[in-house]
């Protein structure tokens, strides 16, 4: 929330001064829950350990027992659970019938008032009317969306009138190695059809 808040004050011609009691929260030894531990969710976890996170999941199918010990991550059976325990809850999960409004005004509510909601995954994994609700109310402390639906919002939607929500044009992979990695991916499995070879990064694997 701070870095863009931040960037405008540093560099707007009305600033005078920076103000010393403005602050944010860490993440050092905060409590990550990370909801969907497939490939994604746990790189994100690999990375958050190297802040000293204490790092909860939930997924369909518990991780390896080795895999968990790896990133030093807790399973939790019930969403529910992780989502009272986390500071930080990042949504990580394919947009499925399952998943399409996973996160509504039950989910928001088991929050801390102190947690923040991140999404990376799509915009409909989240109820929208009822994050707009919760944010205005307080229920939970903030929200950062690389997703929305639609995308891009309607200029007039709620979520971007508010001050306890960041958004991004879900440039979640917009780095040049990685747009590249994806192309050579594709690549790959396309040559691989072409020669009747089994296909590397099948999306529905018979």
């Amino acid at each position: 929330m701070y870095l863009h808040t931040g960037c405008q004050v540093a560099v707007s011609p009305d600033t005078k001064y920076f103000a010393v009691d403005w602050l944010g929260v860490g993440v050092t030894r905060a409590t990550l829950g990370i909801i969907g531990m497939g490939s994604i969710g746990y790189k994100v976890a690999q990375r958050a350990r190297a802040f000293n996170m204490k790092i909860l999941y939930h997924n369909r199918n518990r991780r390896r027992k080795e895999e968990e010990e790896a990133v030093g991550a807790h399973y939790c059976a019930k969403m529910e659970d992780l989502l009272q325990q986390s500071d930080f809850v990042m949504l990580v999960v394919n947009l499925t019938p399952e998943t399409h409004k996973l996160i509504g005004k039950k989910e928001l509510r088991l929050m801390k008032p102190t947690g923040t909601l991140i999404n990376i995954s799509r915009g409909a994994v989240i109820d929208q009317d009822a994050l707009v609700e919760a944010l205005q109310n307080k229920v939970i402390r903030a929200a950062a969306l690389d997703v929305t639906y639609p995308e891009p919002l309607p200029r007039d939607h709620p979520l971007l009138n508010l001050n306890n929500v960041i958004i991004t044009p879900h440039i979640g992979t917009a780095t040049v190695q990685a747009i590249r990695m994806m192309a050579e991916e594709a690549i790959i499995n396309i040559l691989a059809v072409l020669n009747g070879q089994p296909i590397p990064s099948e999306v529905f694997p018979k």
